[in-house]
């Protein structure tokens, strides 16, 4: 699927540069022809010579080479590359990016290129989590260029946490999957395909949230984000442009077009969710598991067990779906979730009512196969009329594409 595409990969200084050798040859098996720029510290990490041989391209670092005068030109760089890919990418490049530094060829290539940019982020998980970088990386984001999430589990500092670069593997497909969505000919099918959907904007909640008792302790639920997830997937396959509200979840995106913003608890998938909307939405999805009630006070210390008994004093969260019912724009859908356990229509029709929404998914927990950590959903879609539409059991992902296909329909009509 990548035969004759021109590939750039850009090195940083990051201990999951040996990866970068394992992606090299995984594009070049694809039909890929790649070159590879390294800025200065990574080359501590892994040779210049290994990457030459696996992309069979001499390998970029300096702005010319000092013993011939040859000029490396980022601007003709930038013009050659169907995609510059840059990982690892290195909480220091990613901070650069952000702000224009031009100090080495991998970033004054970035400042020209043409092409889409793809970053895999990696490093430590308290640089990561970093107000900075999280900042850094939005910054990005929203100038369009592409993050491919890193993923959790031990670090080579011996943390664990989120960091670690996502495999190669996974990474060619992200490529892949982007490349195919850019072509020309993709997009006149999707212009036929995609009429009601393409163009809007959807904004999306999915996974559970995570409400602290003190340092180690939290309320949660058991929601995978799975259903959700591939509710945003199937609107970005169809041309939306997707934001994804997302609590702690393993899912990962294959879709390249979805902005995921990562919170933890109740309080912070409400601001976000807010801001949101208020930043405009044609479509709203509230598909996460949101916790209804918060520990009044978040104990600074380990709370130690002193007795037979302790009493958890508990407050109500805000309320995403009545507050956005309460500034519901004009022509905007709004779709809930409810996953019940008895007198489950009633219950359902009766969120739809209170909170002011237009259709309402319902779960329910005595359905076999339904809910929360499975791999398929039995699901009821309820309209503000009452009207509902039963579906059988199906897989989570023909479960979205019936979602998805109940608004398009309501768009049309």
């Amino acid at each position: 699927m990548l035969k004759g595409k021109h590939i750039l990969l850009g090195v940083t200084g990051s201990i999951a540069a040996y990866k970068a050798a394992i992606l090299v040859r995984a594009l070049v098996k694809e039909g890929a022809e790649v070159k590879v720029i390294m800025s200065e510290m990574a080359k501590q990490f892994i040779t210049p010579l290994t990457m030459a041989t696996l992309s069979k391209n001499p390998i970029l670092v300096e702005f010319y080479n000092p013993e011939n005068g040859d000029w490396n030109s980022h601007i003709s760089l930038g013009l050659w590359a169907d995609l510059y890919l840059i990982a690892p990418a290195s909480a220091n490049t990613i901070a650069k990016m952000s702000t224009g530094v031009a100090d080495n060829l991998l970033l004054t290539t970035y400042l020209s290129a043409r092409s889409p940019v793809v970053v895999a982020p990696a490093m430590d998980v308290d640089m990561f989590l970093h107000t900075a970088t999280q900042k850094n990386i939005q910054i990005i984001r929203d100038r369009g260029v592409y993050i491919i999430e890193p993923g959790s589990g031990e670090l080579a500092s011996g943390l664990e946490g989120k960091g670690r670069m996502e495999e190669p593997e996974a990474i060619v497909e992200f490529v892949k999957n982007l490349l195919e969505r850019e072509s020309p000919a993709n997009h006149m099918v999707a212009g036929e395909l995609m009429s009601a959907i393409k163009g809007k904007k959807v904004l999306l909640t999915a996974g559970p949230t995570v409400e602290q008792i003190d340092p180690v302790r939290f309320i949660s639920n058991n929601s995978t984000g799975k259903m959700g997830y591939s509710i945003a997937e199937e609107f970005a396959k169809r041309g939306a442009i997707v934001t994804l509200i997302s609590g702690p979840v393993n899912e990962r995106l294959s879709s390249s077009k979805i902005r995921l913003n990562n919170v933890n608890s109740a309080e912070e998938m409400y601001t976000q969710t807010v801001a949101a909307y208020r930043a405009g939405a044609d479509i709203v999805i509230l598909a996460a598991a949101v916790s209804d009630f918060t520990p009044s006070l978040i104990e600074r210390a380990k709370i130690k067990r002193l007795g037979d008994e302790i009493t958890l004093k508990l407050k109500p969260t805000r309320d995403i779906a009545a507050s956005l019912g309460e500034v519901k724009k004009e022509g905007a859908i709004h779709i809930g979730f409810a996953l019940e356990t008895d007198n489950e229509f009633e219950n359902a029709l009766s969120k739809l009512q209170r909170k002011n929404l237009d259709a309402i998914v319902l779960n329910s927990l005595n359905d076999k196969g339904a809910g929360f950590g499975k791999e398929t959903n039995k699901i009821t879609i309820i309209s503000s009329n009452g009207e509902s539409l039963q579906y059988p059991l199906k897989d989570k992902k023909e479960v979205a594409s019936d979602i998805v296909d109940y608004v398009e329909n309501m768009l049309v009509c």
